[in-house]
């Protein structure tokens, strides 16, 4: 049984040269390096520092190119590609790109990460032994956390998305502060491993920010009002929404709270663009 770890890198010995290839080995153990894994040619009794991994045979198979991301160290990775239904592909900075499974990913397809978004990421092996890319949890990002002493209400802030569900998103800053994101203080729910940009909300005790992807109030209003607007020439001048709807009926609808909705409906009707008619009608005025 061959005693190498896959994911790691291991110092070895070229045993012999083949057509395709070396054959390395250390002690009893022997991995093929290919030709195109080789960044140089090598003589045989040569020392090579290379990077383990299975093929698709699940033979262990080496490369010279060394990858920032191992077992047991983390490091970000930008998404390759994403084959739906078995998850995501990044690059961890060698010839093979590592898959993120579906088991790791949010449960909603529209919040899985897209190429050119980055993950938090180390390597472990699956119940089958197969290499795999794991995002990291909370407690993963450890000494990275930065106190958020020097920030200020309502100051802008970008940060990459590291956990998202229905009920909020959590990001890291690009001064490795810790942030979160209610559902309430953003239209959609990002995705894993996007950038987004958004405001300081709130400063917490410990050190962590809530953030906002939203405009402020005065600022939203025009946006909420015209997305009524055009929502109400989609629908020939009529909806079934008053100031008096559901709350969840118009997030799903308009993706904004109900007071937003109350205050955008509100503006309309002052500046005579809207009126409400009956329970569940509002026209747009001709």
């Amino acid at each position: 049984m061959n005693g190498l770890q896959i994911g790691t890198v291991q110092t070895m010995e070229v045993l012999r040269k083949i057509d395709t290839g070396y054959v390395l080995h250390q002690e009893d153990n022997e991995a093929l390096l290919h030709n195109n894994e080789a960044d140089k040619e090598l003589e045989t009794g040569e020392e090579v520092e290379v990077f383990l991994y299975m093929d698709k045979s699940e033979q262990i198979v080496a490369s010279s190119k060394v990858p920032f991301i191992q077992i047991d160290t983390f490091g970000w990775a930008q998404v390759i590609e994403v084959i739906k239904p078995i998850g995501v592909f990044v690059d961890i900075g060698t010839t093979k790109d590592m898959l993120v499974s579906v088991d790791d990913l949010p449960l909603f397809q529209s919040a899985w990460p897209q190429p050119g978004d980055q993950l938090y990421v180390t390597l472990g092996t699956d119940r089958k032994g197969r290499l795999l890319a794991i995002p990291a949890k909370e407690q993963d990002f450890g000494d990275l956390w930065e106190a958020a002493l020097e920030l200020k209400l309502n100051m802008p802030v970008t940060g990459r998305v590291y956990y998202t569900s229905r009920e909020g998103t959590a990001i890291i800053t690009e001064n490795n502060h810790r942030g979160f994101i209610h559902h309430t203080e953003r239209n959609e729910e990002p995705r894993l491993g996007e950038l987004v940009h958004g405001r300081i909300i709130a400063i917490k005790e410990d050190g962590s920010i809530n953030v906002s992807l939203l405009p402020l109030k005065h600022e939203r209003l025009d946006s909420d009002a015209e997305q009524i607007l055009q929502h109400l020439a989609q629908q020939d001048g009529r909806m079934p929404f008053t100031d008096k709807s559901d709350p969840e009926d118009i997030r799903a609808t308009f993706h904004m709270s109900k007071s937003a909705f109350k205050r955008a409906l509100g503006r309309l009707m002052k500046m005579k663009r809207i009126e409400q008619r009956a329970e569940e009608t509002v026209l747009i005025k001709e």
